[in-house]
């Protein structure tokens, strides 16, 4: 009896260990995410996994929102997300995170589109459909003060990022914020104009693959080498490039020409030391000084939360804003040093 009860117990520790090398990602449709799928498709991933031993499941969640919540909420242990929606949801939540990756951001590649108008200012009295509390909130925060306006001067309606360019298509005066792929739907939608763009506030909305901080090295360095393998080959020439980049286009529901029109409003990090040299750059602890405040102002920090510096971020060098004590989101550039110097 007692060696069965052994026996059971060094297979349940056997059985545990395997499970704990088993990693969830998740992921949602964004231009500078789709190279996510690509290496999965390709295998490039996979191998990436084997060489650290481990296995790393990849998951599309079409609502981007709902992907970072399960993130939160524990059934993934990496997730896209831009910066302010790593602070907000995951960092505010309790879940100690680290950005890995700083992919791209974004150059254009989120605006404000609408119908009867010419200008921002053209708002004024207007419905306005986003997702709220997100990026897309932040980017109409920031073109609504660079043109002498308040939130107050419209109403915002939450719309789901995966309905938002059929809901604007079906609006004879609808007005949106929202990225691509469904920016470029909305922009070749009759009458539409686009009023402002992420062109104006270059580097504030960055794109990051973010991991629980607490996940093991293996984790991090195979995500971090599998996405620099296919930014080489999204930044090659030739047959490898051009299949790539129809393989992201069609799985996004772009042509390659759409597709490709996408990344050049994505300012894409395709070598890994320059991405790192942004992540170490005091340009971000400016940007993450502008998100923290919007985010404490529309009260993302919860009722709990007496200042913006409730939550600490940490960054590369040590420096911290908020609270030390209480650092919940930071930004690592070692994975992508390691992957620049060829050390992956």
């Amino acid at each position: 009896m007692k060696f069965l009860l052994t026996l059971c117990a060094g297979l349940l520790l056997a059985a545990n260990a395997l499970a704990a090398d088993k990693f969830r990602v998740a992921w949602s449709h964004y231009t500078g995410w789709e190279p996510w799928a690509f290496a999965q498709q390709s295998g490039v991933l996979k191998k990436w996994a084997q060489k650290y031993g481990i296995e790393i499941e990849l998951t599309l969640v079409n609502d981007y929102v709902e992907s970072i919540n399960l993130y939160t909420s524990g059934k993934f242990d990496a997730c896209v997300m831009t910066n302010m929606d790593a602070l907000t949801i995951p960092a505010v939540g309790g879940v100690d995170s680290t950005a890995i990756i700083v992919g791209d951001f974004s150059n254009g590649n989120d605006g404000i589109v609408m119908k009867k108008g010419e200008s921002v200012k053209d708002l004024k009295g207007r419905s306005v459909k986003l997702v709220e509390l997100s990026v897309s909130h932040y980017l109409l925060a920031r073109a609504l003060e660079m043109n002498g306006m308040k939130e107050k001067d419209l109403k915002v309606v939450n719309t789901s990022d995966a309905d938002i360019a059929a809901v604007f298509k079906s609006d004879a005066s609808g007005a949106v914020v929202t990225w691509n792929p469904p920016l470029q739907q909305v922009r070749n939608d009759k009458g539409a104009k686009l009023v402002f763009d992420s062109s104006k506030i270059p580097g504030e909305i960055i794109d990051l693959m973010v991991v629980k901080t607490k996940a093991p090295d293996s984790l991090k360095k195979a995500l971090a080498g599998a996405w620099y393998e296919v930014m080489a080959v999204m930044n090659g020439q030739g047959k490898p490039a051009s299949e790539a980049i129809e393989f992201m286009a069609k799985n996004s529901g772009a042509t390659a020409a759409e597709f490709r029109a996408q990344l050049a409003t994505t300012a894409m990090f395709y070598k890994a030391g320059e991405a790192a040299a942004f992540a170490s750059g005091p340009e971000l602890k400016k940007t993450m000084e502008h998100v923290r405040s919007f985010s404490f102002d529309k009260g993302l920090f919860g009722k709990g939360a007496k200042s913006k510096d409730f939550v600490g971020i940490a960054f590369p060098d040590g420096a911290v804003l908020g609270d030390g004590k209480n650092v919940k989101l930071r930004f690592d550039a070692n994975f992508m040093k390691l992957a620049a110097e060829g050390k992956l």
